[in-house]
C-alpha cells in the first residue's frame, strides 16, 4: 500500500460525516512521504522542534508547537509518543512511529478525541508493522 493511500483512506476518512482538515506522514528527517492536498507548507525547523520534544518531552510547552507558522498551544500528550496541540476551535495531533510522524489537523465539528483516534490508530498500526 502506498503512503498516499494511508493518508487518503485512513487519515482523511469520514467520521460521523466529519474529517480532518489536513493530514500527512512525514519522515523523522522532515521529508514528506505523503500528504493531503490541504496540508500546509511547513518549515524544516518546525519538524526539528517537534522531534526535539519527542526526545525531550515538554520542550515545546513554553513556546508552543508551530506548523506552517501557525502556533498551537501544547496540551496533554504521551511523552515520547504523542504531542497534542490546540488552537481556537481546532488543533493538531502528532504521533511518532519508528520512522515517521503522523500528523492530523482538525477544526470543529471534528472533536479533539476523534482526531487523536484517527492519528494514533494509524500510528499504532505502523508501529506494529515496524515502521
Amino acid at each position: 500500500m502506498s503512503w498516499q493511500t494511508y493518508v487518503d483512506d485512513h487519515l482523511m476518512c469520514d467520521i460521523e460525516g466529519n474529517r480532518l482538515t489536513a493530514a500527512a506522514i512525514i519522515g523523522q528527517d522532515g521529508s514528506v512521504w505523503a500528504q493531503s492536498a490541504t496540508f500546509p507548507q511547513f518549515k524544516p525547523e518546525e519538524i526539528s522542534s517537534i522531534m526535539k520534544d519527542f526526545d525531550e518531552p515538554g520542550s515545546l510547552a513554553p513556546t508552543g508547537l508551530y506548523l506552517a507558522g501557525t502556533k498551537y498551544m501544547v496540551i496533554q500528550g504521551e511523552a515520547g509518543a504523542v504531542i497534542r496541540g490546540k488552537k481556537g476551535s481546532g488543533g493538531i495531533t502528532v504521533k511518532k512511529t519508528a520512522q515517521a510522524l503522523i500528523l492530523g489537523i482538525y477544526e470543529e465539528p471534528l472533536t479533539p478525541g476523534q482526531c487523536n483516534m484517527i492519528v494514533e490508530r494509524l500510528g499504532d498500526y505502523l508501529l506494529d508493522q515496524g515502521l
